[in-house]
């Protein structure tokens, strides 16, 4: 077939087709909406970003599901509401009433004697 492999260099991100598409995702998505004040806001946009693109963004390799898969709402759970991300450059969309549900079992529970935090 005339086929040949051609092996990149090693450290050479520009070589590498999935680390050009991941860091393409995060210059469009994250970084050309927002204004970076200095490196730790950097990291926090980040790490807001990279937990959004693992549990809510959709992803055409998975048939435009999310990396977690979620379970179909039934449209008698009430109102669609947008949840914001990443400080509301991105959204996903659920029913109200499931949102609800899924807030309060979220939320840490505190003991009364010590006043800490358990999840």
């Amino acid at each position: 077939m005339g086929i040949e492999e051609v092996l990149i260099a090693p450290r050479s991100s520009w070589q590498n087709p999935f680390v050009e598409r991941v860091i393409g995702s995060l210059r469009r998505e994250c970084l050309d909406q927002i204004i970076i004040w200095n490196e730790r806001s950097l990291y926090r946009h980040l790490r807001r970003y990279l937990a959004y693109y693992h549990n809510w963004r959709t992803h055409l390799s998975l048939d435009k599901d999310a990396p977690v898969a979620r379970a179909a709402q039934p449209p008698a759970c009430g109102t669609i509401v947008a949840v914001p991300h990443v400080g509301g450059l991105h959204h996903h969309l659920r029913t109200a009433s499931c949102l609800i549900v899924a807030v309060a079992a979220a939320e840490p529970r505190r003991t009364r004697s010590s006043g800490v935090v358990h999840p």
